[in-house]
């Protein structure tokens, strides 16, 4: 794995760290887990905001809903877990 130094302020520093010793890991495991989950995040929030554009165009609300309905019937496939 390759690593490289990023400049951070102390307290984020010393949040990370025991962030790390409580989790019992190390601090660059943390630190890979906060960036991956706070990608998740802004990408939840981009598609929420998307959505949510969507919504005021009444046409295009229409399509959308309409896809979904045709996505519904996949349910009734009657396949089992």
């Amino acid at each position: 794995m390759h690593t490289i130094t990023i400049r951070a302020n102390l307290e984020t520093r010393d949040t990370l760290r025991h962030i790390a010793k409580e989790l019992g890991e190390p601090m660059l495991t943390s630190l890979a887990k906060a960036v991956e989950l706070y990608r998740r995040q802004a990408f939840l929030q981009k598609a929420n905001s998307e959505f949510g554009r969507l919504r005021k165009n009444p046409k295009a609300w229409k399509e959308e809903l309409k896809e979904r309905k045709s996505w519904d019937a996949t349910m009734s496939d009657n396949l089992t877990d």
